[in-house]
């Protein structure tokens, strides 16, 4: 039987979308050779003027996530910051509100904004608001709900995380920074000290709350599973003045939770 001639395999015609992309961000790199203009001539100019679009585009939207930081900046400042960031850090989701989530390391490692050691904090609080913003929709947690709870069964108590929660801890006031500078008030100076932060969105209403000593330790306990004792045990270890009633309050009142149920107690802090 005659065998059939071998023909050798013809290359993959290159992907248009990939490389048509893959210099967008970068401004020293060549226009791609698949990209040409009217009667097959070379489109140098049409593609830079597409490049820079793209990118002052990732750049507004980097400074409608982080009002409170181009206010810190000022917006020469910001844009020139975020330019480096968007050539460092492409996109990798369609949604231009997904964007910046590695600006606020970025700012940790930008030269000019070293003097202000708390910026990054104050960005990433930017960026769990907006993540709060965007959560799923569910109920808050009942006021009256602990009424329903037998008192031996209180310290077995496990929480339904509610999908809009965040928390926060800065060493820096980034909290109180970021408060002040998320509008347009005045603007005063404040003692450099750590904050932390719960962030809960209520109906539409995203709050950003400043934390009383230990009550960090305690929601994030609760937000990890554990039952109510463990997290008291450990606010109670982590900072001798806990008010565990008032964190209670503290988190009904903010929606930290959607529910909660009875669990097995862990085993407790020594």
């Amino acid at each position: 039987m005659p065998t059939a001639d071998i023909l050798p395999l013809r290359p993959p015609a290159p992907d248009f979308a990939s490389s048509f992309s893959a210099a967008l961000l970068l401004p020293a790199a060549p226009t791609p050779a698949l990209v040409i203009g009217p009667a097959g001539k070379r489109a140098d100019r049409r593609y830079a003027v597409y490049r820079n679009n793209v990118t002052v585009s990732l750049i507004a939207a980097l400074a409608s996530i982080f009002p409170a930081v181009e206010r810190i900046t000022g917006a020469d400042f910001f844009r020139a910051m975020a330019r480096f960031h968007v050539r460092e850090t492409p996109p990798t989701s369609p949604l231009l509100f997904d964007y910046g989530r590695n600006f606020a390391d970025f700012i940790d490692r930008y030269d000019y904004a070293l003097d202000m050691p708390w910026l990054s904090d104050v960005a990433r609080i930017e960026r769990l608001w907006l993540d709060s913003y965007h959560a799923a929709d569910a109920p808050a947690l009942r006021p009256d709900a602990f009424s329903e709870v037998l008192p031996e069964a209180l310290e077995t108590l496990t929480f339904t995380p509610n999908p809009t929660t965040r928390l926060i801890s800065s060493a820096h006031p980034a909290i109180t920074i970021f408060a002040m500078n998320r509008g347009t008030g005045p603007v005063t100076r404040v003692e450099d000290r750590p904050e932390d932060g719960l962030i809960t969105r209520v109906e539409d209403e995203v709050t950003v709350r400043i934390l009383a000593p230990g009550q960090v330790t305690f929601l994030g306990a609760l937000l990890n599973g554990h039952c109510l004792a463990y997290a008291a045990a450990a606010a109670f270890k982590a900072t001798s003045t806990f008010n565990l009633s008032g964190a209670i309050a503290e988190m009904i009142a903010a929606g930290a939770f959607s529910n909660l149920q009875m669990g097995i107690p862990d085993a407790l802090h020594a």
